[in-house]
């Protein structure tokens, strides 16, 4: 009982603080206010420690959605983790987890963003381990040592500042295209957001990252862990703007998208197709934010948070009343046991796919029509919008899995939507999903700009995600001339589902062999040469010392002072 007044309260702090830091960021926003707050914590002499915080209406917003979907998970924990003994240390890991995140947005100094960015790092890896297991350590490996990556080149980049003045990148963001040292330090931040929002090369652990329980994966994949890379390169925008660092981003954020949405069409674990998901999301934010339109990345941002969230706690659900199933073979005609949690379910799939007049449509149909304005080459516009449909295409096949398809789970079971807890945040994200798109459009844009595109390039996305969702959900249904897709083109298959190969050139190319060799060096070093003629030589070298002036001390007069005499015939018989 006492575990549950914590969730509660919990819940009741964190959705009020949101609240107020919603209506705060209104007033920022209308009246274009930036509040740079500096805190001395300490002066000694001549040298002051000093905090800094950045207050604006992007910082304020972004907080606010973050504790509004952290205080939803929590309660919605209430009841998901019930079972669990330890549901007080999981409620304090994912406090934790949010202060790094709200410690991380207020950030304008690099210092202060490794607090909040390294708190990220090591409450994530123990919460992905939580369910103690063999493939939850390698997954929390696999995530850890992959952001560590990000962590360096952060370390990195405070180390080259010191040829500045100041750790405020915030002062220096006019020079990022014109001085070579702020290029060096723009190029590290690119890394490390790189890493941190999981773009090709560093893709594979945002699936392993599955391993941890659903609402730290919806926390994880909306508003937190993954959009902290984005959101740092939304505040050192002006580093993309026509460079050639814009250039490459845009290139690997297009493949990302691409590759994410390959794969998400040949998986069957229901909470890896949504990371996928996820993943094809964030390469779409940091290729329009590579094009220079940060606001847009930005809007698409927290409306991606508002719906991934909701589709990772009906996926919740739905694995809560499956008995811990997660393929979505064993599911099916989930709509007539559980109408309410599927329709949200599949009003979330259809705001990723941009269906109009959802969250994402205000986003994703911005986004689009501006790639589409912009001066890109044919391959970065063909992975825009191929894209755009693989996303409707594997949405529809999750539809046809979960909803429409044969019941194929056991027979008996216990499928329903009482759980009332679980039922309230899930209700009232899927309001969000509804009208959160709209109310950020007004609000963020408020002047009004005319998008003018000929009828078939504005009816070229409705196109492409009409096409798209047939493809996708045809190709689940319809047995093409009898014969089965995935095994006819098994290798290709293999391919697209295992994301190009990447988690095993991760675990064996970037961790295995590296961790191989520093055992070795260890072994040979360490405690080998190393240690026999360095620390062990004095070592035994010092003991024998000791043990013969032990000998003196634990003897008769005659000995020391026979000693003694012999040591000074010696220095006499030297001297002369």
């Amino acid at each position: 009982m006492m575990q549950m007044k914590i969730c509660k309260n919990s819940f009741y702090i964190l959705f009020f603080i949101s609240l107020m830091l919603f209506m705060i960021s209104m007033k920022f926003l209308m009246k274009d206010l930036i509040y740079f707050i500096e805190w001395e914590i300490i002066s000694l002499y001549s040298v002051s420690i000093v905090m800094t915080f950045l207050f604006d209406w992007m910082s304020l917003m972004f907080m606010s959605f973050v504790l509004l979907i952290s205080s939803l998970v929590i309660f919605y924990s209430m009841e998901y983790m019930h079972e669990d003994m330890n549901i007080n240390r999981f409620i304090m890991l994912v406090l934790m987890f949010v202060m790094s995140m709200m410690m991380l947005i207020i950030s304008p100094n690099l210092i202060s963003i490794l607090l909040g960015w390294d708190g990220l790092g090591l409450v994530s890896y123990c919460l992905v381990i939580y369910f103690q297991n063999v493939k939850s350590y390698n997954a929390g490996m696999l995530t850890a040592l992959s952001n560590r990556i990000g962590d360096v080149a952060l370390l990195l980049a405070i180390a080259w500042m010191l040829n500045y003045g100041s750790w405020n990148y915030i002062f220096y963001l006019e020079l990022m295209n014109k001085d070579f040292q702020m290029m060096v330090i723009g190029y590290l931040v690119v890394l490390a957001a790189m890493t941190k929002s999981a773009q090709i090369p560093f893709s594979s652990w945002l699936p392993a990252a599955m391993a941890a329980p659903t609402p730290v994966s919806a926390l994880v994949h909306s508003s937190t862990l993954v959009t902290a890379g984005v959101y740092l390169l939304i505040r050192f925008n002006i580093l993309l703007m026509d460079s050639l660092i814009g250039q490459i981003m845009l290139l690997i954020s297009g493949l990302t998208m691409f590759m994410a949405g390959l794969g998400a069409n040949f998986e069957f674990d229901l909470k890896k197709i949504i990371a996928l998901s996820t993943l094809s999301q964030l390469g779409l934010m940091m290729s329009i934010l590579s094009m220079g339109f940060y606001k847009l990345a930005f809007f698409h941002l927290l409306t991606h948070a508002l719906f991934k969230a909701l589709l990772f706690m009906c996926a919740g659900v739905i694995i809560h009343n499956m008995k811990n199933i997660q393929d979505i073979r064993f599911m099916g005609s989930l709509i007539l046991s559980m109408p309410l949690t599927c329709s949200c379910f599949n009003i979330a799939n259809l705001a990723l796919c941009g269906m109009p007049f959802l969250a994402g449509f205000y986003s994703k149909d911005l986004i689009l029509e501006m790639a589409m304005l912009s001066y890109i080459n044919f391959f970065s516009f063909f992975l825009f919008f191929f894209s755009t449909g693989l996303t409707v295409s594997y949405s529809f096949r999750l539809v046809y899995y979960s909803m429409t398809s044969e019941y194929s789970g056991g027979s008996l079971n216990n499928l329903n939507d009482y759980g009332w807890v679980m039922s309230f945040s899930i209700f009232v994200l899927m309001m969000m999903a509804i009208i959160g798109g709209s109310m950020l459009n007004w609000l963020m844009f408020f002047n009004n700009v005319m998008i003018c595109l000929p009828f078939l390039m504005k009816m070229l996305i409705l196109l492409v995600c009409f096409m798209g969702g047939i493809l996708g959900y045809l190709l689940s249904n319809v047995s093409l001339f009898f014969f089965n897709k995935s095994l006819y083109f098994l290798k290709m298959s293999f391919f697209m589902g295992v994301m190009w190969f990447m988690p095993m050139i991760s675990t064996l190319g970037i961790i295995k062999f590296p961790l191989i060799l520093g055992l070795k060096c260890f072994k040979i070093f360490d405690q080998g040469w190393s240690e026999y003629f360095g620390g062990q030589v004095l070592y035994n070298q010092l003991k024998s010392y000791s043990l013969y002036i032990q000998e003196f001390q634990n003897n008769n007069l005659k000995i020391y002072l026979m000693s003694y005499l012999l040591w000074l015939f010696m220095l006499i018989f030297m001297l002369f």
